[in-house]
């Protein structure tokens, strides 16, 4: 069930009779120079780095040793590092500016979808009315076609997502980057473009940039959601607060 069948390349790992090496994980990053994974152990922290800071210096991610949220941080680095280069180096940037011990409005939107941040790709905007609307019941049930023919289409980044996916039943919602674009672009050209913006302080200045998608209503994603009255009382769906707005979708190119 997805989101974890969405992950099965890396069934070798999530799946085998061991927990998964650091070997291992080291082993199947796709270009030798990028960050590497290591044991978050006392000789690790001795060098007293806060944790974005070694990544950025020192190209280590402290890793904690059989901790599903850690692995599953450690599969998306491999999946996505440009993304995760663009969130460490503004992390950086952030904790120069505030200090260690203080957290800007942006910090708190990278963690927010560093966390819990999916990417949606919208190429219906009558679906965006619905969603900003909070029409779930219109979205998610009368809409459900929509989600298997690709006039929308979700890839999970956050890695808590991930780790909550692995209680069968839990109600899910991410924090969504929405980018309008057609059945045909290529997830690769919107990582990439969304991972520049990112970088360059053009993206996740503030947590309201990010829209809340109730996962569990998408056909397939909660074992309940394929009956009617799911979508009218799943307590994920939550009304629209008062004077919330959200902002446009991101258009391709960006």
């Amino acid at each position: 069930m997805p989101p974890l069948a969405d992950w099965s390349d890396y069934d070798a790992l999530l799946r085998g009779p061991h927990w998964p090496a650091f070997d291992a994980l080291n082993a199947l990053r796709h270009d030798g120079s990028l960050q590497c994974f290591a044991a978050q152990d006392h000789a690790l922290l001795a060098d007293g780095l806060h944790y974005e800071q070694r990544i950025a210096e020192r190209g280590v991610i402290a890793t904690r040793e059989r901790n599903w949220h850690d692995l599953f941080n450690a599969l998306v680095w491999l999946r996505y590092p440009a993304l995760k280069q663009a969130l460490n180096r503004r992390q950086v940037e952030e904790i120069a500016r505030m200090g260690p011990r203080e957290r800007s409005r942006s910090q708190c939107a990278m963690t927010h979808f560093d966390e819990a941040g999916v990417i949606v790709r919208v190429a219906d905007p009558s679906l965006l009315v619905l969603w900003d609307a909070h029409d779930w019941y219109e979205l998610f049930w009368r809409e459900r076609a929509a989600w298997q023919d690709g006039r929308i289409d979700v890839a999970v980044f956050g890695h808590a997502l991930l780790e909550h996916a692995l209680t069968p039943g839990k109600l899910l919602v991410g924090k969504a980057l929405v980018v309008a674009a057609d059945r045909a672009t290529a997830w690769e050209s919107i990582v990439a473009a969304l991972a520049e913006r990112i970088a360059f302080g053009e993206l996740l200045r503030d947590p309201l940039e990010l829209r809340p998608l109730p996962l569990s209503g998408i056909p397939g994603w909660h074992p309940d959601n394929g009956e009617e009255a799911f979508h009218h009382e799943a307590p994920c769906y939550q009304p629209l607060r008062a004077g919330r707005r959200y902002p446009v979708a991101l258009a391709l190119p960006i």
